[in-house]
Order: structure tokens, then C-alpha cells, then sequence
């Protein structure tokens, strides 16, 4: 049985995710979003041909499922609008970084089964991957719902603790903007070297994008790879001792710590 669905929020992410099950044969007429702002929701409409609200609550008593893609700040007030219609026992999503599985709840009561989510940008573009986090009364077969709607966006991956999804979001949902970083960090170094900025450009962004499909597709351990290409005293060994010399690994370690702890103090209100 298809699973009737309403977002809450019609954003980007929101956009990508209907996309994406449309594109899996998901039924438009059970796809429900809803949206206060009228120029997003008459672009979903027109652009998918989902049924689109004004009201939460309105998109919300028509569903079983609900996906809560709206931003931290307002989901208190999401919530409370929502709380009359989770007497229905809906399967509450929630892809809000930093919103506790408990806060949803306790909004919501406890008819209300949550999982909370953490995908990341490039699931814009149908090439994410989303931490997954479900309590102990999400049944299997509600957890399948949960992986096939993101799954729509990229790969998925579950924790069994909830505390570890501030790592998901320190290594996957801020990942990209580190990848960003090295590519562009590769781009200036080539420059510098005489490269043409958009040769330089160019040579960046393919290698990173070979680099992740190659690791992707030989499933070997990214250190093999590594080695593989690596021939003594050659010119990418060279590079890899500057990178050791200067304390790359414990770098990374470090910012992935400082993200894991910010996110903490985020979901704490800090």
C-alpha cells in the first residue's frame, strides 16, 4: 500500500525528496505538502502535481506519514499546530538538524512514532546520504518507509543511538562544505602553480568527484586506494608527507570534534 505523505515545508530539500519519489513511481495523488509561502507551493504544484496547503494541519489529517522539513526555529510552533492530528498515530520524519527525537515526541504524544533524520545538500541533487535514527517502537516495517523516502534522495545509513547523530551531522550533513574547502584549497595551490584558475578548477573538481565514484564503485577501503596510487618517492608521495608534516589527519579529527560539539550544544538550545 502506498503510504500518503505530507510534507511540512515545501523547501529545497522537501523539493528534492518529492522529486526523487515521483521518480520511483511514488503516486502524486498521495504526496501532500504543505507550504505558507504561495509562490513555493504553486511551483510544486505546477512543477509536480501534488496537493498543496496552506495549513499544516490541513496536509497533516489527510496523511499517514509526516515529514517535517521546516527549520529548527520554527518547529515549536510546527508542532503545536500539529499535535490535534497526531491522535491518527502518523510516522513522523523529521530531517530538522539539531531537533531531538524527544522534543517531537513529547510534542506530539505518544501515538506519534518518530525517526529522526540527517541528510545532507547533495541530496538536492539525488546523490546525499542521510543518517537515520528510529526508537524502539518504530516497527520494521515503518523504518522500509522511512529508508525508501530518503533513500529517494541518496544513500541512507541507521545509528542505534540517537547521541550519535551530531558525528552524522559533523562528517555527512557538514561533510560537503569540507569537500568544497579542499577543492577549493586545490584550485588556488594549481594556480599558484601556473595552472589557468579554470584549468585548475576543472582538474579540482573532477578528481574529487573520480576520486569518491572510484572509492564508491571498487567498495576498497579509501587507505588502499590510497596506497595503490602512491608510488615511493614519487610525486604523490611528496604531497601526502606535506599533508602528514602538517598534521592533516589530527586537523580533520579536530574540526570533526569542534562540529560534533557544536551540534551537541545546538540541540541543547546553547
Amino acid at each position: 500500500m502506498t503510504p500518503k505523505i505530507a510534507f511540512i515545508g515545501g523547501g529545497n530539500m522537501a523539493r528534492s525528496l518529492i522529486g526523487g519519489l515521483i521518480r520511483q513511481g511514488h503516486a502524486i495523488d498521495a504526496i501532500h505538502v504543505a507550504e505558507p509561502n504561495v509562490g513555493l507551493r504553486d511551483a510544486l504544484a505546477q512543477d509536480f502535481g501534488v496537493t498543496t496547503h496552506p495549513s499544516n494541519l490541513a496536509a497533516a489529517v489527510q496523511t499517514d506519514v509526516w515529514v517535517l522539513a521546516v527549520k529548527p526555529q520554527v518547529m515549536g510552533l510546527v508542532l503545536a499546530e500539529l499535535a490535534p492530528a497526531a491522535e491518527r498515530a502518523p510516522l513522523v520524519v523529521s530531517i530538522a538538524a539539531g531537533v531531538t527525537h524527544a522534543r517531537i515526541a513529547q510534542a506530539l504524544g505518544a501515538s506519534a512514532r518518530v525517526v529522526r533524520t540527517m541528510p545532507n545538500t547533495p541530496a538536492m541533487i539525488g546523490a546525499g546520504i542521510t543518517g537515520l535514527y528510529a526508537a524502539a517502537d518504530v516497527t520494521p516495517a515503518q523504518r522500509g518507509t522511512v529508508e525508501d523516502i530518503l533513500s529517494s534522495a541518496g544513500a541512507t545509513v541507521w545509528i542505534d543511538d540517537e547521541a550519535q547523530m551530531d558525528a552524522v551531522t559533523a562528517v555527512s550533513g557538514s561533510g560537503p562544505a569540507y569537500v568544497f574547502l579542499l577543492i577549493e584549497a586545490m584550485t588556488a595551490a594549481g594556480v599558484r602553480q601556473g595552472l589557468p584558475a579554470a584549468t585548475a578548477g576543472k582538474l579540482a573538481l573532477h578528481t574529487a568527484l573520480g576520486a569518491a565514484r572510484m572509492a564508491i564503485e571498487s567498495g576498497e577501503a579509501p587507505e588502499i586506494l590510497r596506497q595503490r596510487v602512491t608510488s615511493p618517492g614519487g610525486t604523490t608521495a611528496a604531497a601526502l608527507q606535506a599533508f602528514a608534516d602538517g598534521g592533516f589527519m589530527e586537523l580533520v579529527d579536530r574540526a570533526i570534534a569542534a562540529a560534533t560539539e557544536r551540534g551537541r550544544q545546538l540541540a541543547q538550545g546553547a
